[in-house]
């Protein structure tokens, strides 16, 4: 049998980099072995969620809690109100036999869509203020506690989002996207798909600030109800249970940002939570159009008759012309043989060999404990952050969904979330010695004579930081 593995995983608390587990924020956190075991299927992953800490830097002590944040005087009421409710940071005991089977099927992961909720911990979550944000059966909880927000660690553009949400009669709720960890006013700064009563003024499925549902849904309190949200560009589609509530278009569109979960008052819950990232655009071409390769290096790239992107050989690298700074980049990708190593590297110095972040592509594990990467595993971020778990197999095709956005990387596997790590080093235009945040290329490498793995798709679509002001009629 194998040891009992414990893992921190990475769960920051409002809007700083404080880590939960007691490690130095933006480090590799390994697994910690405990004496004796029951077996890797029942290892254990414990997270930490912290809410409500000092936003200064953490102390080096795992035992030294986190000074609390004090409430000013128009806080004062609520603040009261939330010291009765229990926001004690969450833990978690969940199995990588659990982890592994909230992955995707590969038709669904083939469009873009990962699980921003693993069903089972708070990994790529945020929380803003404390409130009893809990799981239960598969589904996150909220029914007090101060208002604020649960939200996504990495922003999302153009997206398509699902979940399924059950609420009290009187609950007053939202889902709100592009928005900052904190938002001040859902006229401005983000957009809030309403969860509310008939009297409010925007009911469930408005858009709070900016329009009303044209029909408001009646919904059973005790019942899960599907929600479907597209935000294209400048325009945001609402479907509940099927039908279409709500449609707007905003003449200033907002930027990228977070999606975000709230707490207002009320018992409210979300399950089966997805996104689907819109707007790619292939690399791939029969030509390499898009990509430099670089002959006097042993690796070799080229597309097989099938339109596929084979990489064998030494050591080597395919890069793109194009650079990039934020972006989302889905891949679709096989290991030929087992134990093989590449990666695909990003935010690369131009013309350097794989000077970049590289975020790995490895299957193996220790001992077949997926829990262990032996090498970083796929969707982990080499030398920075192991994947939480290896979600891929050799010799059969996955997917691979990288989000980078300025010091925040996330990777999913087979739509599975393995990896959401901050860069919290010092700026550097080397992205080996520090923070780069400067656009960089692209590089597929070829590690060893014993790479030999295939691409089918790379599709890519930058983040933009601000969205062009609307032309004056």
């Amino acid at each position: 049998m194998h040891p009992l593995c414990l893992l921190a995983l990475r769960n920051r608390c409002r809007a700083c980099s404080l880590s939960p587990c007691g490690l130095t924020p933006g480090t590799r956190r390994p697994g910690r072995v405990w004496p004796g075991g029951l077996g890797w299927l029942a290892a254990l992953l414990l997270i930490g969620v912290a809410t409500g800490c000092s936003r200064q830097p953490a102390a080096p002590a795992a035992s030294e809690p986190a000074e609390a944040a004090t409430a000013t005087a128009p806080e004062a009421a609520a603040a009261e109100t939330a010291a009765t409710v229990d926001t004690t940071p969450p833990t978690f005991e969940v199995t990588a036999e659990e982890l592994l089977a909230a992955r995707l099927p590969l038709e669904e992961t083939r469009q873009g869509w990962v699980r921003l909720f693993d069903g089972h911990t708070f990994f790529g979550w945020e929380i803003a203020a404390p409130a009893n944000w809990r799981i239960d059966s598969g589904a996150i909880t909220v029914d007090s506690g101060e208002v604020g927000l649960l939200c996504t660690s990495v922003p999302w553009q153009n997206f398509e989002l699902r979940l399924e949400i059950k609420a009290d009669t009187d609950t007053n709720s939202g889902i709100f996207l592009r928005t900052p960890l904190e938002p001040t006013d859902p006229a401005s700064d983000c957009y809030e798909v309403n969860i509310a009563p008939p009297d409010n003024p925007f009911p469930t499925g408005g858009i709070v600030k900016r329009q009303p549902p044209t029909a408001a849904p009646t919904l059973a309190p005790d019942a899960w109800h599907l929600y479907e949200i597209s935000l294209v560009d400048d325009t945001l589609t609402v479907r509940i249970n099927g039908e279409q509530v709500c449609q707007y278009t905003d003449p200033n569109p907002l930027p990228a940002g977070r999606i975000g979960l709230q707490h207002n008052s009320g018992a409210v819950a979300f399950r089966d939570i997805r996104v689907r990232p819109l707007g790619l655009s292939p690399l791939l071409d029969a030509e390499l159009s898009q990509w430099k390769q670089y002959p006097e290096m042993d690796g070799e790239f080229r597309i097989e008759d099938e339109g596929l992107l084979r990489v064998t050989g030494g050591r080597g690298q395919l890069e793109s012309h194009a650079s990039f700074g934020d972006f989302v980049l889905l891949s679709e990708c096989k290991t030929a043989s087992e134990k093989l190593n590449s990666g695909i590297f990003f935010r690369c110095i131009p013309g350097e060999v794989m000077n970049g972040y590289e975020c790995q592509i490895s299957n193996e594990s220790v001992g077949g404990n997926p829990l262990e990467p032996a090498d970083t595993g796929t969707g982990g971020i080499f030398r920075r952050q192991n994947a939480r778990i290896v979600a891929a197999e050799d010799g059969e095709w996955f997917t691979m969904l990288l989000v980078a956005h300025g010091p925040t990387v996330a990777a999913w596997v087979n739509g599975l979330p393995v990896t959401d790590w901050t860069d919290t080093r010092p700026p550097h235009a080397n992205p080996r010695q520090g923070l780069r945040l400067e656009p960089g290329t692209l590089m597929i490498q070829a590690h060893d004579p014993t790479t030999d793995l295939v691409f089918q798709r790379l599709d890519i679509v930058p983040i933009t930081q601000q969205q062009p002001p609307a032309e004056t009629p």
